[in-house]
């Protein structure tokens, strides 16, 4: 498997899940977009498009950071020009960039819920539309949006509903342009962690550092996402893939180097649906 002279578009990868994914495609030589909004360091949130820029280029890629707000169209269109004027098409898109609410209806002001939904969903739509053409001429093409397989047991909505269906969206997204766009031969796929990942939105939102002892390394996600990517577009699209499944396809027995702390009790992620209890759309 290799990414080798791949050109990978992701939104939101500055830091966590999506620079994990970056790392691990940068070790192949890839290229790499870091398409994100933080082009200046924030304490609450580390790293910036050049960070992440510097650190992909220390692992062996190439990398091009665009300061870019995904929900402006125009911003995205020109991202997307850019990166086939650098780096001469897009083989990859990683619909990584997500905003989080843990809230209830009452709780949740519109323009959070606005927020949540013109980056999650509508941004989805967006950074897909603007990469497909491009993607149709690639040998392999992928899309990957880091979202939940579709389980729904109302559970997953009651508490945060607004959340839930912005998250829901990626994922129908992926499914519907999976079925839209087979002839070209594009795959769409999402993926999800069975646990919680030490990002910042664990320490933010789920737990401060504290919960980050009980969550895997983003680099689960990033090794997932690499043997997703290296599969034929053609065989493998409209899954809705968990990151140790797809590993443990792979050969993968020993998930205790993934732990932040070996021993700890892992925090299960929302969405993930118990055994036997699958009520998920799609072909997975």
């Amino acid at each position: 498997m290799s990414l080798a002279n791949k050109t990978l578009f992701i939104t939101g990868a500055s830091r966590g899940i999506g620079l994990a994914i970056a790392l691990r495609a940068a070790r192949d030589g890839a290229s790499i977009v870091i398409a994100a909004k933080t082009v200046t360091p924030d304490p609450r949130l580390p790293g910036t498009i050049f960070s992440a820029a510097e650190e992909i280029e220390k692992a062996g890629g190439k990398a091009l950071p665009i300061p870019c707000d995904i929900r402006d169209e125009q911003a995205v269109e020109k991202a997307v020009g850019d990166t086939v004027a650098k780096f001469g098409g897009i083989d990859i898109l990683v619909n990584n960039a997500s905003a989080i609410s843990l809230t209830g209806t009452l709780a949740t002001p519109m323009k959070r819920y606005d927020l949540m939904h013109q980056i999650n969903a509508r941004g989805t739509f967006l950074a897909s539309q603007k990469c497909i053409p491009y993607l149709a001429k690639a040998p392999n093409p992928h899309v990957l949006n880091l979202s939940p397989p579709l389980d729904f047991d109302v559970k997953w909505f009651a508490s945060h509903p607004a959340y839930t269906l912005a998250k829901y969206s990626m994922s129908i997204y992926a499914w519907a342009m999976a079925e839209e766009f087979k002839d070209k031969g594009i795959a769409f796929n999402c993926l999800w962690p069975r646990t919680g990942i030490a990002t910042a939105a664990i320490r933010n939102v789920l737990g401060g550092d504290e919960g980050m002892q009980h969550c895997r390394k983003p680099e689960i996600m990033g090794d997932a996402a690499y043997a997703i990517l290296n599969r034929p577009a053609r065989n493998c699209t409209g899954n809705f893939f968990i990151d140790d499944e797809v590993l443990a396809a792979e050969g993968v027995t020993d998930f205790s180097p993934y732990a932040v702390a070996p021993g700890a009790t892992l925090m299960p992620d929302f969405f993930v649906p118990a055994p036997g209890a699958r009520t998920v759309v799609g072909r997975n």
